[in-house]
């Protein structure tokens, strides 16, 4: 079913005594369980599902092969929307959390999905943290919500889709044979986005400028201690072609970080320094601009807050990711118009995504007219 604006509130009348059947279904040897209650309202179901990645994927502190994630569907009157929880290790977050959390849901009391701040605030009330698990809930009802209005989120919010930013494509830490191998992989991409923080940073960025000039903007997950060695790394990489510098130095050192954003001739973006809405304030001042990402934030509501927040600072905004399917890239990308950079490859680095949506074309951000957050399932996994 879709609705114009005019008639979701006829649908909401409705919704309140429309009876949506929860089920048990089997995903392997993985019961996928609704969430408990009497059927009366929103049925949310959901599924884990470990994502594949193409190459080990190695940061400052850590290297992966695969990341665990949780899928979910949130339905009402025969109508779905889809969302996901994407844990990479730094989160604190697990399988056993997040169907632990969304266990404890009941959305069967929810009758009428266009409650969304009371759903939403009922949700984040629940638990403190599990902001993954919160978000695959969040991205679930915009997704179902969209598609009852008959729109695509970016159009609610009033956005141009033709004013989206081209995204970055990951180049993780590895060997030059390897890193000059990931360049080649990345060619329908204009920006590259380098992960450092090792002793091998000057090799990763003059290896990647033996085969290609294009702007590149580096990763750092905190691995720079020393305020006045970043300073001296920041002006060599300006020389050499970066744009920006994502979370040079450990969170906790703001006083270092201030220093060296106020000295810095590249712009520094907080990532692990940023969490939620109350730390776009905290970061104002530190770094120059902010990385949003819905795992961390707990979805789509709060990311377009910190957005709009940000924006009033004149903060430079980047929307980010985790590894994820095109579930999650795509509710990013809703608020991609707004952005000035995008990193929008989580769904590109894996190779088992059940998902198609928001598409790359000549490497700029395109985002699909359809409603929700423009999501087509190409495997049913529920």
């Amino acid at each position: 079913m879709a609705l114009n604006r005019r008639s979701f509130i006829r649908y909401s009348s409705l919704a309140a005594v429309a009876g949506v059947a929860g089920t048990h279904h089997v995903f392997g040897s993985t019961k996928i369980r609704p969430t408990k209650g009497n059927g009366k309202g929103l049925s949310l179901s959901f599924v884990p599902y470990e994502l594949q990645l193409n190459h080990v994927f190695t940061l400052a502190n850590s290297s992966r092969k695969t990341t665990p994630d949780v899928l979910t569907r949130l339905e009402i009157d025969g109508v779905a929307g889809y969302g996901e929880a994407s844990m990479p290790p730094y989160l604190g977050e697990s399988i056993e959390s997040v169907t632990r959390f969304l266990s404890m849901l009941d959305l069967s009391r929810f009758s009428d999905p266009f409650q969304m701040d009371d759903i939403l605030q009922y949700v984040d009330s629940v638990m403190p943290g599990n902001t993954a698990a919160k978000a695959s809930v969040d991205i679930a009802l915009h997704d179902l919500v969209g598609k009852l209005l008959n729109q695509p989120w970016y159009k609610i919010w009033g956005y141009n889709a033709a004013n989206t930013p081209n995204t970055s494509f990951t180049i993780g830490i590895d060997t030059p044979e390897v890193v000059r191998l990931k360049v080649a992989e990345a060619a329908p991409y204009k920006i590259l986005k380098v992960k450092l923080g090792m002793n091998t940073d000057r090799e990763m960025i003059e290896t990647i400028r033996s085969v290609t000039d294009k702007p590149l903007c580096v990763d750092v997950n905190q691995g720079w201690t020393d305020r006045v060695k970043a300073l001296e790394t920041i002006h060599w990489l300006k020389e050499n072609g970066v744009v920006f510098v994502e979370q040079p130095m450990p969170k906790a050192a703001i006083d270092d970080m201030a220093w060296l954003t106020q000295h810095s001739p590249l712009p520094t973006i907080a990532d692990e320094a940023l969490q939620r809405l109350p730390d776009v304030i905290k970061a104002h001042g530190v770094y120059s601009g902010i990385n949003i990402k819905l795992m961390k934030c707990t979805g789509m509501r709060e990311a377009h807050e910190m957005l709009t927040l940000a924006q009033s600072l004149d903060m430079k905004i980047m929307i980010g990711c985790m590894t994820e399917t095109s579930c999650a890239v795509s509710a990013a990308a809703q608020l991609a118009p707004k952005a000035d950079w995008a990193d929008l490859d989580g769904n590109l680095l894996i190779a088992n995504n059940p998902y198609t949506g928001m598409q790359v074309v000549d490497g700029k951000v395109t985002l699909i007219d359809q409603p929700g957050i423009g999501l087509n399932v190409m495997k049913n996994v529920f």
